[in-house]
């Protein structure tokens, strides 16, 4: 067990004009000047960007407020919406408390208002000692509650609290997480100044410039790095949707591989809370199981483990007291697999209502388990008859609490005898429930309001392979069960939830229904009729276009909001669809659904390129294709397609000519492609090296003349026609990567076994020039003849000539490196800037050096590793600074200096 602490809101196995270049939210920083009380509300602040580009601040308007020196903005600790809650810095996530009203009262004083809770910044007990704390009130309009802004040489600024006189501070220059905010003395430090960071899309919006300045100093751009994920909107499986039944608002979200979500209401978008997951720990991204206390809405509980295979390290419980801002963590000694089949089933943890300090975890192999002292220390419930896997392999399917009768719980077993148990005393003893449905397996139970019992089940574990299926609802008092299926065929039902507010209202989800699609049935009366929502239902895929309108697929997780009974959410294979008017239906209406995955992303990403002058980022993805991101702000028009695959594995540009792109993949009619216009349209390959080729990786030529492709299984082949003839290349083994010299057409090179080849006649053969290399990411620099990097697990290689030698760099430094890329060379250097995913100096992360690898310096955080950094990694050859990173579950992320 172990204290993590600042947590914050894979390849998938079987999932298997424009605005400028470079465009990015500005840090605004502010020169001041007041006027007095405007007469009328509107813009009331002047502000001065960098550049005397001037820009206006108004009250309809929210900012953040980011520390000077720690670049982490002003927060409400745990999204509360309390009074009292204390203020302080976190990482600059733009969510709803961390959003702040700026004004105006009198006598040129401010209020600062909270967007998520509508309550004032105030000094604590309206103290006027130094390091008195700050904390959020309701607004009173008392001197605590007032602030004047400052001006500051730097051109930030300073807030002055009106009934002490002292200024905002972040205590002892502090640049942690969680660091307290309070109000003291004039010091003239960084931690007392402050940059307003307008929000998108409220109020007036100042004229930003797209891009950072070339000219900008390499000094103006060594700051704290801001991550945060180029928008696709969903793109894996959400497999468990998760309403606290206390606090208005408060929903969770789990992913197979890709954490946690905290959604943020305000302002429609979800917050990871488990990007703190390192690559040490990396198989704790995968979320089994989800808990909310009912009692105590800000404890929150995931149990983690993403396989159970004996490779996979063990599973762990986290646990929250602040809404999932941070956790602590119990080891468990057994493993988990919320990547593998059955993972929508569930939930398998849950708290007792009754006794919320207790909890049961239903496992795939380890039978039940239950914690008494909040998930710190777990034991194995003895009593419980099923301690394996039982018929299906994944063991346990649900746990579920009567919240009516203390002591009484439902454990849902994936056996196709006995799939119910139930127990009277507390977990001391179980029984199977009499008259219980035999043949499938449950995925998911939800006791109603009326007790009423309500299952879904199907013949397979899911979420592939089910062929029948069915949903029933048992009577605790009476002792029956009744089959109440809306409807039957070769297909299951999995996703189930019960309305808190109307106990007879019950929604299922078909399960692998693929023709004509799957569908959404809601009863009112308690499962003896059912309305088919699919047909009547209108549906907006504007914010993630790549899904359609169709209905989706492995839809395990439905949840209706406890608070608004017409607010439905279900997950599915590739995001999240949610409506707000689902009771319209019971009066014969239509519903209305949107795409409801802003912020969580979950795409296993397999490469990325980013030509110059051109699109940000072409990404390839797993389960999605890929995207064309022209602004990584917005989401794309569409997946690459023409043809789309289910998988890209490979991708690549010519550095000459970057309008010509080629991709490789599986999953698609044909398994390569080609692009003339940079990736706007494709056209597949006409020819195929071998039958049935497909996958594997795919380079070309600087000049775009010459394809080189080794496709999964083969050694490479080579076209000079756009992929409509091929020839075997000669001299490289198989399942091979082969690299373009990014100056010199005609030339490759492939490194294999440690050797590395090279080719001179436009990769008709290759031939060895250095052995002993070991293995690892081959790249060549853009712009230098022979000029090759190879990141292994040892440190990194670098080679002036082609490849005939090799010298370790930074040798005393990196001492690992998992992949390297290459961006804009930094202001008043010449050699392009190189990034790093690897270990430096015994801290694992990623790095930048600007001096051609002689120093590296670290530009993500502890709270920042995305549940392991992996080689995909590319800077951006326009934007000095900005960095494109590849996750295994977290989608495609891009950061730039604060």
């Amino acid at each position: 067990m172990s204290d993590i602490r600042g947590l914050r809101p894979s390849h998938r196995a079987g999932h298997q004009p424009p605005p400028a270049r470079g465009r990015h939210r500005r840090r605004w920083s502010a020169t001041v000047l007041l006027l007095g009380v405007p007469a009328i509300v509107g813009p009331y602040l002047l502000l001065s960007q960098p550049r005397s580009e001037a820009a206006t601040v108004d009250a309809t308007a929210y900012y953040r407020l980011i520390s000077v020196h720690s670049g982490k903005a002003l927060d409400v600790a745990g999204f509360s919406t309390a009074d009292g809650a204390l203020v302080d810095q976190w990482t600059d996530q733009d969510t709803a408390n961390q959003q702040w009203q700026v004004k105006p009262t009198s006598d040129g004083f401010y209020e600062l208002v909270n967007r998520n809770s509508g309550k004032a910044l105030d000094v604590t007990g309206a103290a006027t000692t130094k390091g008195a704390t700050v904390q959020q009130s309701s607004v009173s309009g008392s001197a605590s509650q007032q602030w004047k802004i400052g001006d500051t040489a730097g051109g930030t600024i300073t807030l002055t609290s009106r009934n002490s006189g002292e200024l905002l501070d972040v205590k002892r220059h502090s640049g942690a997480n969680g660091a307290t905010v309070e109000q003291w003395p004039s010091n003239g430090g960084a931690n007392q100044q402050w940059t307003l960071v307008k929000v998108s899309g409220t109020g007036a919006a100042p004229t930003a410039p797209s891009s950072p300045s070339s000219s900008a100093s390499p000094a103006a751009s060594s700051g704290p790095y801001t991550w945060r994920n180029a928008e696709i909107n969903g793109g894996g499986f959400v497999d468990g949707l998760v309403f606290n039944p206390s606090r208005k608002d408060l929903l969770y979200a789990r992913t197979d591989m890709g954490g946690a979500y905290h959604w943020d209401a305000t302002n429609k978008r979800w917050i990871p809370l488990t990007d703190w997951v390192s690559s040490k720990d990396a198989n704790l991204l995968g979320i089994e199981s989800l808990a909310t206390d009912p009692v105590d809405p800000d404890r929150l509980y995931l149990a983690v483990g993403t396989y159970t295979s004996s490779w996979a390290g063990n599973a762990a419980i986290l646990r929250s007291t602040d809404a999932g801002r941070t956790f602590q963590r119990t080891d468990l000694p057994f493993k988990l697999g919320s990547n593998e089949d059955g993972r929508s089933m569930g939930e398998r943890l849950a708290i007792d209502p009754n006794n919320h300090g207790t909890l049961y975890l239903g496992t795939r192999k380890n039978g039940l388990w239950r914690s008494t002292d909040y998930g710190v220390t777990w034991s194995q419930v003895g009593s419980f008859p099923v301690n394996g896997g039982a018929s299906s392999g994944v063991g346990l399917s649900f746990v579920t609490f009567d919240a009516a009768h203390s002591g009484t719980i439902y454990v849902g077993v994936a056996d196709s005898g006995t799939s119910l148990y139930r127990s009277t005393d507390g977990g001391s003893s179980w029984q199977a429930v009499p008259g219980q449905p035999s043949g499938q397996l449950p995925q998911h139970g939800v006791l109603s309001g009326d007790g009423s019992l309500y299952l879904t089940y199907g013949n397979a574990v899911g979420p592939n392979g089910v062929t029948a299926g069915s949903v029933w609802k048992y009577t605790p008092n009476s002792g029956r069960w009744k089959d109440i299926s809306p409807s039957s065929g070769n297909y299951g039902f999995a996703g189930l939830a019960v309305d808190a507010q109307h106990p007879s209202t019950v929604m299922v989800t078909t399960l692998d229904r693929w023709w004509p699609s799957d569908e959404i049935y809601r009863s009112t009366d308690g499962g003896s009729s059912w309305t088919a929502l699919g047909a009547t239902s209108v549906r907006d895929d504007s914010a993630a276009p790549y899904e359609g309108t169709r209905i989706g697929h492995w839809m395990g997780a439905l949840a209706i909001d406890p608070f608004a009974s017409g607010h439905v959410l279900y997950g599915t294979g590739s995001g999240i669809w949610t409506s707000a008017d689902v009771t319209a239906s019971d009066s014969g209406g239509s519903t209305h659904w949107t795409v409801g995955a802003h912020g969580l992303e979950e795409t296993a990403v397999l490469g990325l390129i980013a030509p110059p002058g051109g699109a940000s980022i072409i990404s390839a993805l797993g389960d999605v294709s890929g995207f064309r991101h022209v602004d990584v702000t917005k989401e794309p028009s569409s997946a690459l397609s023409g043809p789309l695959f289910n998988n890209t594995t490979g991708i690549d540009f010519a550095q000459s000519s970057p309008a010509f792109i080629v991709r490789v993949g599986t999953g698609g009619a044909q398994h390569g492609a080609y692009s003339t216009d940079g990736g706007s349209t494709w056209s597949p390959f006409t020819g195929v090296p071998v039958p049935g080729a497909a996958g594997g990786t795919v380079a070309v030529s600087a000049d775009g003349a010459t394809v080189v492709w080794a496709p999964a299984g083969q050694s490479p082949y080579r076209s000079t026609d756009k992929g409509a003839t091929w020839s075997a290349v000669a001299g490289l083994p198989t399942d091979v990567l082969v690299a373009a010299d990014r100056s010199t057409a005609g030339v490759f090179y492939s490194l294999s076994n440690g050797t590395l080849y090279a080719s001179t006649d436009g990769g008709r053969s290759f031939t060895a020039r250095t052995t002993g290399l070991g293995g690892g990411q081959l790249k060549a620099v853009p712009g230098i003849a022979g000029e090759l990097w190879i990141a292994t697990g040892s440190g990194l290689l670098h080679s002036a000539n082609g490849g005939t030698s090799f010298a370790k760099t930074a040798a005393d430094a990196v001492q690992s490196a998992i992949g390297i890329g290459f961006g804009k060379a930094a202001p008043g250097t010449s050699y392009q800037a190189l990034y790093l995913t690897g270990t430096v100096s015994g801290v694992t992360g990623v790095f930048r050096s600007i001096d051609a690898g002689a120093t590296w310096t670290r530009i993500n955080d502890d709270q920042h590793q995305f549940g392991g950094l992996g080689g995909v990694i590319t800077g951006d050859p326009d934007v000095y600074g900005r960095v494109y990173l590849g996750t295994n579950g977290r989608g495609v992320l891009y950061a730039d200096p604060s």
